[in-house]
């Protein structure tokens, strides 16, 4: 499912239009990354938690030439699922 199709599904489900819905997600997903950027943790009970976190510096190797790099560390948008997300992707 892409963002127009869910757009689609919320307007559909909500009674609001396909511009209301598009309006309410893209606020969604831009507060979730502002606030992860920022260094706090975003937390949807039963659906999952988004945050930052940090990624050791670790050794790699180029495939082409097969020479040693060093990959430096940086932060990982990350995403748990919640309990109940889970237990419905389970069944």
């Amino acid at each position: 499912m892409n963002k127009g199709e869910l757009v689609d599904v919320i307007a559909e489900n909500t009674g609001a239009t396909k511009k209301q819905a598009d309006t309410i997600l893209t606020a969604l997903t831009e507060t979730i990354m502002e606030t992860v950027s920022s260094g706090e943790k975003v937390i949807l009970v039963g659906f999952g938690s988004f945050e930052a976190r940090d990624r050791k510096a670790r050794d790699g190797r180029n495939p082409r030439t097969g020479e040693k790099l060093t990959i430096p560390a940086t932060k990982s948008p990350i995403f748990s699922a919640g309990k109940t997300f889970k237990e419905q992707v389970k069944d």
